[in-house]
């Protein structure tokens, strides 16, 4: 059997290889803002989980979460299904019986309209108000500034994310949350790998998230991962993640705890199979075992994956740094080290984005939007309830004039250059 499976991923390995490698033609090949980056390990991971047909989470899944946790420092990472679901569940794990001082329906939570849906969706999934206060520019990342004039008696948490990679002002945010007795959500769904102060981001909160789209830094397809280091905070996202129950058992395992009938819990009778207790209002979030086997093997490529960016970046500033005067060039947080998302661009000059974005297309250079610009304005917005704390000035400034473009490892220095050379001759004649 174990000649037969290696013969199999060899096969694999001989497939892969036969791929043929496409040339870069400016003008002509696409420059993606995004996408997959594999090789045979990858692939043949996967291949292996699948002779396996192990298909819920298993050994797989759990060397995943070793490996990344240690790679973060931090004590426990809990894979889900998305960045979106992990979101979901790192705020309602504060609403938690288990949680001192723990969130309650009505209470504020600090967070951005510059940034994606899913930061700030749980928050008023959980019945809470999400109170937005403006960003600045050029970080892209929320006010500190304007933080404490945000702040009431309702306010519990600040919920955000470290846009395009970029920390936020760590220190500053801690201090506010310290003194206020606010818990702190990082989003890090764009920044596995980012530093602040030497120290990967998502160490700095109550609760961390992160996503494996196929976009970020690392993919698994769909999929993402909470982490923290706090005791309490991870069984309670252990169990809503895995329906809200109070059993530990990992999938397959039964009496872990060796008293599975010997419960007394709520109003059941005591003896009720532990298995089969609920102690939180739960989903299940949980991945399968095929991704989890991509997603370790992607974590055998991610500091590469992540020099690369930072070099996609740094290349994309010094070839754009004369056009200061025209665009505003995004700007690392001080004392952090940035693991790019991507490369935003403000246009100075307002009302002339789509035709920017136009001409980029025509070049074949992918461009996006700075997700959903000012969520405020959003559709889907217009019947909830949300609190503005001043203007959000800089936030429609995005709105309007912003877009990024892509850094991400699939992206050679070729495809860099000829992004350099567009924008510089779009900018000649305007």
């Amino acid at each position: 059997m174990n000649d037969l499976k290696k013969d199999i991923l060899s096969l694999i390995e001989k497939y892969n290889d036969s791929k043929d490698e496409s040339i870069f033609i400016p003008g002509e090949s696409p420059v993606p803002v995004s996408g997959r980056v594999y090789d045979n390990s990858d692939v043949s991971m996967l291949i292996e989980s699948a002779l396996e047909f192990w298909l819920t989470t298993g050994r797989f899944n759990e060397e995943f979460e070793s490996n990344l946790a240690k790679f973060l420092r931090t004590r426990k990472v809990l894979t889900v299904n998305s960045g979106s679901s992990a979101n979901l569940l790192a705020f309602s794990s504060l609403k938690s019986h288990l949680i001192k001082n723990n969130i309650q329906d009505g209470d504020e939570v600090i967070t951005v309209a510059a940034g994606f849906p899913t930061t700030v969706n749980p928050i008023i999934q959980n019945n809470c108000i999400p109170v937005f206060v403006d960003v600045e520019l050029p970080g892209y990342n929320i006010d500190t500034k304007k933080i404490e004039a945000a702040i009431t008696k309702k306010t519990k948490a600040i919920m955000i994310a470290h846009t395009l990679g970029n920390p936020f002002e760590v220190d500053e945010i801690q201090r506010i949350c310290k003194e206020n007795n606010l818990f702190l959500v990082e989003d890090c769904c764009d920044a596995l790998g980012s530093e602040y102060n030497g120290v990967k981001v998502g160490s700095f909160g109550d609760v961390a998230t992160l996503s494996f789209y196929p976009a970020h830094h690392i993919t698994m397809g769909e999929g993402g991962a909470v982490f923290s280091s706090k005791h309490l905070m991870l069984k309670a996202l252990e169990s809503i993640r895995d329906w809200g129950r109070d059993c530990w058992c990992p999938p397959g395992k039964d009496n872990t705890c060796g008293v599975r009938f010997n419960w007394k819990l709520g109003d059941l009778p005591k003896g009720y199979d532990h298995k089969y207790i609920y102690s939180h209002l739960g989903y299940n979030l949980k991945i399968t075992d095929m991704q989890a086997a991509v997603g370790l093997a992607q974590l055998g490529h991610l500091e590469e994956f992540i020099s690369i960016r930072k070099r996609n970046f740094n290349l994309l500033k010094n070839g754009l740094s004369n056009l200061d005067e025209k665009i505003i060039l995004p700007v690392p947080t001080q004392n952090s080290d940035p693991s790019w998302f991507g490369f935003p661009i403000t246009l100075r000059e307002q009302n002339i984005r789509e035709k920017f974005i136009n001409f980029l297309n025509e070049k074949k250079i992918g461009t996006r939007l700075i997700f959903a610009g000012n969520l405020v304005k959003q559709p889907y917005m217009k019947n909830l309830k949300f609190k503005v704390s001043g203007d959000l000035k800089n936030t429609d400034t995005i709105m309007n004039d912003s877009l990024w473009i892509g850094v991400y490892p699939g992206l050679n220095e070729n495809m860099i250059n000829h992004m350099i050379e567009c924008i510089q001759d779009f900018f000649k004649g305007n």
